[in-house]
């Protein structure tokens, strides 16, 4: 079997998914699911029978409060609002699905090393090895102020989650293979002389115990990472196995793709970690319809709810800017790596604000693949060709039907093309994902 697509459904626990006032369509079911458990369940087995390798959630564990320092358009629009924890879902969708690997984003921020670990294992243990971790250092303002915590400079945050992930790793590896004996005769359950004792004092954390969690069948959650600054990517290079990158188009993909393979070597690091990019299919049965269904979802959406989720995202308040105004590039203690990646022309003509907001208001930047099935499956293959990436972060827009039409539709061709599975090969998540 020669190399082949991977594919990730980019999900957020919230009103919406990446789409601004999706939740505002007669046919969407995310209000539903926010208090539907068995809803989440049938969108993992959807997403098994089209032989997705993951669920992955995003997170904005606070309220975007950038735009006009205040509130008022996140909360109106449900701009990501009411901010419910994706880690629930992991277990709950888990129990409906076999294969489905389950990644949640938990900030190292509010979060200490400890609970994080001893929460995913968990996981990872009860789904026999099925759990990933997007790992991110916090950077939203919102987010700082509903844990009371110090706003770090952006390269601080990523030296204090360096000492997070050893404090991680040594707990993951402190207790050996054959550690856990549970010999009910003998009544001895573990050999204390092969589970080693953490006594971390650091700059940022302290940490004396041993793990809290049984290994599971990966040993520890498969790391993503969407670090898309020079010190992300270099925390990247260290830690991910994955990296989910958003570029707003195949140029910016290839130019992302060099830029991250010359730092590989540069850091001369043995595993490369595959990329990801995130896409947004919008499906009809013609081209027409397709690109009418794209306008209806941009027509909808509020400029200033789009424009209140672009400010908190690359920590910078856009309201005194011209909406025709080129979005220039800033220094920001924002996300940094998206902030350039907006600020750099496409061809010979500048993002303006406008054309960045609308593209934020639909999916965060990710382009839209915009066709019938075939067309859209053909853009999906040049992207994978042309940039050799590893696959894709794929967003849906109304819920459920995007993914069912994706599902449906756009596997068949992928698996009769032979660049996409049509079964899954290995048992644990890592496996399944191809970068072990």
């Amino acid at each position: 079997m020669g190399k082949q697509i991977h594919l990730v459904s980019f999900q957020i626990n919230s009103p919406i998914n990446h789409t601004i006032l999706s939740w505002a369509d007669p046919k969407d079911n995310r209000l539903q699911a926010l208090g539907d458990m068995k809803l989440w369940q049938e969108l993992g087995r959807t997403l098994e029978r089209g032989r997705f390798d993951a669920i992955f959630f995003a997170d904005t564990p606070g309220v975007f409060d950038r735009y006009k320092e205040r509130l008022d358009d996140s909360l109106r629009y449900g701009v990501c609002w009411p901010t419910h924890d994706p880690v629930p879902l992991l277990g709950i969708i888990g129990a409906a699905t076999e294969h489905l690997g389950l990644t949640a984003t938990v900030s190292t921020g509010p979060h200490h090393p400890y609970a994080l670990v001893r929460s995913l294992s968990t996981l990872d243990y009860l789904t026999r090895g099925r759990i990933g971790w997007n790992i991110v250092t916090g950077h939203l303002r919102g987010e700082h102020r509903a844990f009371g915590l110090p706003v770090l400079e952006h390269d601080q945050r990523y030296d204090r989650a360096e000492e997070y992930m050893d404090i991680c790793y040594r707990l993951w590896d402190s207790v050996a293979d054959d550690a856990i004996i549970a010999d009910k005769t003998s009544g001895v359950f573990a050999d204390p002389a092969k589970i080693e004792i953490l006594d971390h004092a650091g700059e940022y954390f302290r940490c004396n115990t041993v793990s809290p969690a049984w290994p599971s069948a990966q040993r520890r959650p498969v790391l993503f990472q969407a670090g898309s600054s020079g010190r992300g990517q270099r925390f990247a290079m260290k830690h991910a196995e994955v990296v989910f990158a958003i570029q707003p188009n195949l140029a910016s993909m290839k130019r992302f793709m060099a830029e991250f393979h010359a730092l590989a070597a540069e850091t001369g690091v043995r595993r490369v970690p595959g990329v990801t990019f995130g896409i947004q299919p919008i499906i009809g049965g013609t081209e027409e319809e397709a690109r009418a269904k794209l306008n209806g979802l941009i027509d909808r959406i509020p400029p200033e709810a789009s424009i209140a989720r672009l400010s908190g995202s690359m920590g910078v308040d856009f309201s005194g800017m011209e909406l025709d105004q080129p979005l220039a590039e800033m220094q920001t203690q924002g996300s940094q790596g998206l902030m350039k990646a907006f600020s750099t022309a496409v061809g010979d003509k500048p993002l303006t604000l406008r054309d960045v907001a609308i593209r934020w208001g639909l999916a965060v930047g990710m382009p839209q693949l915009v066709g019938t099935p075939e067309q859209v499956a053909d853009q999906m293959e040049t992207i994978w060709r042309e940039t050799g990436c590893h696959g894709f972060n794929v967003t849906p827009h109304v819920m459920p039907s995007s993914i069912e039409d994706f599902v449906d539709q756009v596997v068949p061709i992928l698996q009769k093309r032979g660049i996409y599975r049509t079964e899954y090969e290995g048992k644990t998540f890592r496996e399944n994902l191809e970068v072990a």
